[in-house]
């Protein structure tokens, strides 16, 4: 586990550039929000999960968050089919905050177009580098 102040950064996960979390699972990908992404945008009040059986495109707008600092779209980071969804965070989408790792993922897609697209995605370390890089003072 890597640490970037007070936020987590799993080693056992995949990231993107838009702050999107990645784990292989046998359906394909699930994916999540990360610990930093959850903390930029406060307290999440609502969450519409996409449908099951929606494809999209690397880089299609998946969904959007809604919390108390504004509307924010999630990016899809892989190419594919969604073949779960995560139905408790529209329920209770403060668990987006309280366990983006665990119980705050959103959605498994089917990653068709893995092998090729996984070139834009960072494992921990460069996630880390990335945010130090990129962050406001």
């Amino acid at each position: 586990m890597k640490a970037l102040g007070r936020f987590e950064v799993p080693d056992d996960l995949l990231y993107s550039k838009e702050h999107d979390w990645l784990k292989q699972v046998p359906e394909g990908f699930m994916v999540g929000i990360t610990d930093f992404a959850q903390s930029e945008l406060g307290d999440i009040a609502f969450v519409d999960v996409p449908d099951e059986g929606s494809t999209f495109k690397q880089g299609d707008v998946v969904l959007q968050l809604e919390s108390v600092k504004a509307v924010t779209d999630v990016f899809v980071p892989l190419s594919g089919e969604i073949v779960k969804t995560n139905d408790a965070v529209e329920d209770e989408p403060q668990v987006v905050n309280e366990s983006p790792y665990d119980k705050g993922w959103l959605f498994i897609i089917s990653a068709d177009d893995y092998p090729s697209e996984k070139a834009g995605l960072m494992n921990a370390t460069a996630y880390v580098k990335f945010i130090e890089q990129n962050k406001k003072d």
